[in-house]
């Protein structure tokens, strides 16, 4: 009986309502998104009017750095002769890949925790 007490327009109006607000709210959404996608690349605009340092080979880092490495000190020098040797060699460690682990009956923290084991 109490389908036949419902009141039909009133349920059919509040469903309308609902919808209505849910869909106002997504267009609301888009639009705020929306401008701030039109602020970010006005910003990004004016980033890019700014001079961008020239990017340097790597011949030309080193011609633009050779009073720095003129002034380095004897052990540095070796330091970073070293380095290169190591890189341009491919040399490194090698691992074994192997992982020990040796396993006991207690752990330390267990024996500190439970002595009457």
């Amino acid at each position: 009986m109490t389908i036949l007490s419902t009141d039909w327009g009133l349920a059919w109006g509040m469903a309308g309502i609902s919808v209505g607000v849910v869909f106002t709210i997504l267009v609301l959404l888009v639009c705020v998104l929306y401008i701030f996608s039109a602020l970010a690349k006005g910003s990004a605009a004016k980033v890019e009017t700014v001079a961008k340092p020239k990017v340097l080979t790597g011949a030309e880092y080193v011609k633009s750095k050779q009073a720095d490495i003129a002034s380095a000190s004897e052990a540095e020098q070796a330091a970073i002769a070293t380095a290169v040797y190591l890189y341009m060699g491919n040399q490194h460690d090698e691992e074994s890949g192997i992982l020990t682990i040796h396993h006991t009956d207690h752990p330390a923290w267990h024996a500190e925790l439970n002595k009457h084991l």
